[in-house]
């Protein structure tokens, strides 16, 4: 993958998409804090890599619509 396909052209997906995508996660991070405050080791290490794939699973959708429309 070249370094130009690496990082999304933000331009072209719609700013507000962006904006849901970081309130979702605040919004998940704080109901999180509300139900455990000091979550256990384990269950950190398997959020982690949750946010991680799904951060992967958007950017592959990212690339696709990308791809599919490459104005």
């Amino acid at each position: 993958m070249s370094e130009t396909q690496s990082t999304p052209r933000r331009e072209t997906v719609p700013g507000v998409f962006f904006d849901h995508l970081r309130s979702a996660a605040q919004e998940t991070h704080h109901a999180m804090q509300a139900l455990l405050p000091k979550p256990p080791t384990e269950f950190m290490k398997h959020r982690r890599a949750a946010r991680r794939e799904m951060l992967l699973a958007m950017r592959s959708l990212i690339d696709a619509a990308l791809e599919r429309h490459p104005e």
